[in-house]
């Protein structure tokens, strides 16, 4: 499994659910982040109730939806492209409906219905309690659309319909949104304001997964680090919120906690972190409980304190460096890995160099790296001329890559000669005779099947690596395997 880079935007169908009451099937097709991956569950999960089974033939299917991502112009062109495929298929069975789910149905609205001339339903993230209204009208003939934003939903009250999983790792929702404003970033515009799960809800999910069979979930929002409960609303707002509402808030370190003293052995995770809002009581209760893994996906995108600012990253190169050095103190073998943008406008050589020398100070376990694309209607889009050319953008972003393929290769061989838990996730894709899972550290780890099964806490002596896979012999249950 190869973690150094992602430049690539791929969509996955959702697997079967079905009921023998629904007589109409649903096709579903996710790209981008992992956030539209759980969003495609809960849609699932909505429409499931409204007749619907799920499919994973698309030619069968009666209502075909992409889930869209916006963050860079190749994800919307791959989006493109599909349709095409789409239109392919309508030509012989014109009664196919088709709708465009997420980001970029929020950034595009009604304008994808001109655009894409097969498209019959555009819906934004926050209108998925719509979807059964909004199918009624296009199978009366009518064009639908809805992408109000709202300042509420977060989805708390729907069951998610786990479809694209291993029945072992499973996504858990907290937030939604984002309020950080970054220059280069469409989501605060396509997902709206941050706004934080009721946490009993997120622990009444995580339970019913644990009795379902699954061991490790990951809370998942644009940025957990800022999440926040004080009884609704947006996180904004939280300074009208009573007294008794501030008393009582539950901030990311306490629903951390909470979740960990849940299921005291379920793996945790989560993601996506931002260094401005980290805070030293999370990675203290990290460093706590055992089962809450030892990795922390931590989004730089530059090095270089200029662009950061341009960026409007609230957070300098020094300031990075001290988050990550009190990590590091606290949890000593925790992994860390990054986003990077290469080629943000106004770019220089020293810029870049800088980049290079916070990679060479941090040594990254993995990384997602991308060349800028500009999106219309951010910040930097309206403000800053896109000048650094392609071909400066491509050499910067494979040096980039080459530095961190060297920094996995130094952090995987890190784990050679220890014996760690893995959880066993499935196959290995390379060998039908071995195991695949990961450690805490979120490394992935490959071993002889033996007696073993998936879904069970093995420990395992690693021998030998590639850059990015450990390879090694189960030689016992961990102490976590029921």
């Amino acid at each position: 499994m190869e973690k150094i880079i992602d430049e690539s935007v791929q969509g996955t169908p959702l697997s079967l659910q079905t009921s023998e009451e629904n007589n109409r099937k649903l096709y579903i097709e996710s790209y981008g982040c992992q956030m539209n991956f759980s969003d495609s569950e809960i849609v699932a999960s909505i429409l499931g109730k409204a007749g619907f089974n799920t499919t994973d033939k698309l030619e069968e299917a009666d209502l075909v939806l992409v889930n869209t991502c916006s963050i860079r112009e190749k994800a919307e062109l791959t989006i493109r492209k599909r349709l095409e495929k789409f239109n392919t298929i309508k030509r012989h069975r014109p009664e196919m409906k088709v709708g465009v789910l997420g980001c970029m149905a929020e950034r595009l609205k009604s304008k994808l219905l001109d655009e894409e001339k097969i498209v019959d339903m555009v819906v934004g993230p926050d209108a998925y309690k719509d979807l059964p209204n909004l199918v009624q009208e296009i199978d009366e003939g009518r064009n639908a659309v809805n992408v109000i934003l709202s300042k509420e939903e977060t989805y708390g009250d729907i069951a998610p319909v786990r479809l694209n999983t291993n029945g072992v790792t499973a996504f858990v929702s907290i937030t939604r949104g984002c309020d950080n404003m970054c220059t280069f970033c469409v989501v605060p515009f396509t997902r709206g304001r941050e706004r934080s799960r009721e946490p009993q809800s997120i622990i009444d999910e995580v339970n019913d997964l644990w009795e379902k069979g699954f061991r490790e979930i990951t809370l998942l929002g644009q940025n957990v680090d800022s999440y926040l409960w004080y009884g609704g609303g947006l996180k904004k707002d939280f300074e009208k919120a009573t007294e008794m509402q501030k008393a009582t808030a539950v901030n990311f370190a306490k629903l951390l906690e909470m979740t960990a003293q849940a299921q005291p052995k379920m793996r945790i995770r989560f993601s996506t972190s931002n260094p401005q809002d980290m805070t030293i009581d999370a990675i203290h209760v990290m460093a706590k409980y055992e089962n809450i893994c030892n990795y922390i996906h931590l989004p730089v995108q530059s090095g270089s304190n200029r662009i950061l600012k341009a960026m409007n990253r609230l957070h300098t190169r020094e300031e990075y460096f001290k988050l990550i050095d009190t990590i590091l103190e606290i949890i000593p073998d925790c992994a860390i890995s990054q986003d990077m943008i290469t080629g943000f406008p106004t770019e220089t050589e020293e810029d870049h160099q800088d980049t290079l020398s916070l990679m060479e100070y941090v040594k990254y376990d993995y990384g997602f790296m991308f060349a800028y694309s500009e999106r219309p209607g951010t910040m930097a889009a309206r403000k800053l001329e896109d000048d650094v050319p392609e071909a400066t953008k491509k050499r910067r972003l494979s040096e980039i890559i080459a530095l961190q393929r060297q920094h996995c290769q130094l952090r995987t061989e890190q784990h050679l000669g220890k014996i760690q838990e893995v959880l066993i996730e499935g196959t290995s894709k390379k060998s039908q005779d071995h195991w695949m899972g990961r450690n805490s550290q979120n490394t992935v780890a490959v071993f002889p099947k033996e007696h073993y099964k998936v879904g069970d806490f093995v420990n395992v002596q690693m021998n030998s690596c590639t850059s990015a896979t450990l390879i090694g012999e189960a030689v016992g249950y961990s102490e976590n395997n029921q």
